[in-house]
């Protein structure tokens, strides 16, 4: 069965009202990012950055997966199927992917703040407890803090999302730039000759080592072409 993987970014997310990512004007939901999304603003202020997460959490258990998200899902009945997304919201898995690899973290989980990466500590939150009491402590005795990744903290399963890359027969990029990174560096893991696709309503600068086939729409009407071109339609 050949390996499909592709690679999620903001875009993928936007049609189903969740914006997990900093705009231009260097906001996400109108906080200044690196107060709720660096270490620096987690040390200075943890109840901000707490309350933040909760606030974030009870959004994305409003949200739906769109269409895009299904599509994706749907490849599984005739493609080995890997996502490694760049957001933190769990849309993906609400859609049905089995196999999803979190770059950025994931905002359904919280974790030790001594040692965010450690499974012991991590804790899932459902729709119905997806609140934290600022204050509240993780198993190890340090802060409960959310499960993602600061701006300038290393990314864990980079490697992992890069091996993936180097196995995948088709390649796919949604709602993220040729020109961000990860993107830009996972696009180098891929093995000559495979096709690789970008869905991005904008335009986007490909790399001129490669040829990328550039899909101009959504996530939703870009993946319905998509699956069209692979023949699953």
């Amino acid at each position: 069965m050949k390996k499909v993987v592709f690679l999620t970014g903001a875009g993928m997310s936007v049609e189903s009202g969740f914006k997990t990512f900093r705009g231009s004007d260097g906001l996400w939901e109108n906080y200044p990012v690196d107060q709720v999304a660096s270490h620096e603003g987690w040390e200075a202020d943890p109840e901000l950055v707490t309350n933040f997460y909760n606030m974030l959490r009870r959004k994305l258990y409003t949200a739906q997966p769109n269409e895009g998200h299904k599509l994706i899902h749907e490849l599984e009945k005739d493609y080995d199927v890997t996502v490694i997304t760049q957001n933190v919201d769990n849309l993906h898995e609400r859609a049905g992917s089995s196999k999803v690899i979190h770059l950025h973290g994931e905002l359904t989980k919280v974790c030790s703040s001594r040692n965010p990466d450690d499974p012991r500590w991590q804790v899932e939150l459902g729709p119905d407890n997806c609140e934290v009491k600022p204050g509240t402590l993780a198993g190890d005795g340090s802060l409960l803090r959310p499960f993602i990744v600061f701006f300038g903290e290393a990314v864990p399963m980079i490697s992992v999302a890069a091996e993936c890359a180097s196995e995948a027969d088709v390649f796919v990029i949604v709602g993220t730039s040729l020109n961000v990174y990860p993107a830009a560096g996972l696009v180098q893991y891929v093995r000559p000759g495979v096709p690789v696709y970008i869905i991005d309503p904008e335009p986007v600068m490909a790399s001129g080592r490669r040829a990328v086939t550039h899909i101009a729409k959504g996530a939703s009407e870009g993946m319905k072409e998509l699956c069209a071109l692979l023949g699953t339609e």
